[in-house]
């Protein structure tokens, strides 16, 4: 950090880094004695490696990837991927989506019309597709998720073996940063994508993509981003963690709030911001990300348990780990809680700590989730690479 109130925060341009642009431009920072300082990065790794070395203070973050980075600190997880992080705060519910190429949707919709008629659009015209070609002797589609340990990676995966599909076997996954998926699209790199928002709504808007399931459809109220910060930063800087939890918190009431939204829009669409049309920004604002309503800033133990599953699952993390302590590490509701009574009565304690809506379990068949067995979970699908 570069004084006493100076922070830099990082992001990446997607529609779910309101919390931070509204505060910074509505100058809600500012009015907790905060200097902040905005850093639009390429790729999530460049996030989690600057938050690592100091050289962002903060960022606007992957849910999964604040819990990796901290697992190595937390029972006896032992992964290779930096210092402990902490989630004070979760930022969006909602807003990602997988997307398909225009040429892959019409041939599903020929291998299936039933199945994609139907909705919530399950993979099973995807599965016909992929035999079809395997027959054919044709190579694996590719798909592109934003980063390993993401919301992004586990839905995608989640939707491809519910329907039979092998995500490690069947198909090519590869890895690309958000702004970059319209482009490999456009160029053939890739066939479909799970991003967030707006860049799927890019895709349908340049006809080069089918959106085909979205975040809220596959797991209503499902988590997403956070902000991360490292935990020794949080240690010795806990007063301006707590400011900056406060601007937060009242930027994402602001974010929620439909008056405010032509002005949101209009804020994201800027260039050193997400820089896209507002058209495509729109979409996924009008009915799909929340920010702050019922208690989606609280960052629930149980959404950390889900990815935490999801990494036993698919063989990130040991079958054998103690998935309830590195949930407890990394997500701190009792430093979102503090911050948010500390704001006073700006702010309505019945949207800030309300309940999560709905089950946690997402919608498709399977296994249904319960926090308290979260490791049994990981290991009862079929398809999985669950590892002792």
């Amino acid at each position: 950090m570069s004084g006493l109130a100076d922070l830099k925060l990082g992001f990446i341009p997607l529609t779910d880094c309101a919390p931070l642009v509204v505060a910074k431009s509505m100058g809600f920072f500012a009015e907790e004695g905060l200097d902040v300082s905005l850093s639009r990065e390429a790729s999530w790794a460049t996030i989690r490696d600057k938050v690592a070395v100091g050289a962002l203070d903060g960022a606007h973050m992957l849910a999964p990837m604040a819990l990796a980075a901290a697992a190595g600190a937390s029972g006896g997880l032992t992964l290779d991927v930096g210092p402990s992080l902490i989630a004070p705060m979760a930022l969006n519910r909602n807003g990602s989506a997988i997307t398909v190429s225009k040429a892959l949707a019409e041939a599903m919709r020929a291998a299936d019309p039933q199945a994609m008629a139907e909705q919530p659009v399950s993979a099973r015209a995807l599965a016909k597709v992929i035999g079809e070609r395997a027959g054919q002797g044709a190579a694996p589609l590719t798909f592109a998720v934003v980063f390993p340990y993401s919301m992004h990676n586990y839905e995608l995966r989640y939707w491809l073996a519910q329907a039979g599909i092998d995500p490690d076997h069947d198909v090519r996954l590869v890895v690309t940063p958000p702004p970059r998926m319209v482009e490999q699209m456009r160029a053939g790199e890739i066939d479909g994508f799970c991003v967030g928002a707006p860049w799927n709504a890019v895709a349908e808007r340049e006809g080069l993509g089918e959106i085909v399931i979205t975040a809220s459809t596959f797991w209503p109220g499902g988590p997403d981003k956070v902000f991360g910060v490292t935990e020794a930063w949080a240690h010795h800087y806990p007063d301006e963690l707590r400011a900056a939890l406060r601007a937060l918190i009242r930027a994402s009431a602001w974010a929620d709030d439909a008056v405010n939204r032509e002005d949101l829009i209009a804020l994201l669409a800027r260039p050193e911001h997400v820089g896209v049309a507002p058209e495509a920004l729109a979409r996924a604002l009008t009915d799909e990300i929340v920010f702050h309503r019922d208690g989606a800033g609280v960052p629930r133990r149980e959404h950390a348990l889900w990815f935490l599953s999801q990494m036993v699952r698919w063989g990130q993390v040991s079958a054998g780990a103690d998935l309830e302590a590195a949930a407890d590490a990394v997500y701190r509701p009792d430093m979102f809680r503090a911050a948010a009574l500390s704001a006073g009565p700006m702010l309505d304690p019945a949207q800030v700590f309300a309940d999560a809506p709905g089950d946690l379990a997402p919608l498709f068949a399977g296994p249904a989730f319960d926090s308290d067995h979260a490791g049994p979970y990981a290991t009862a699908f079929s398809i999985g690479r669950a590892r002792a």
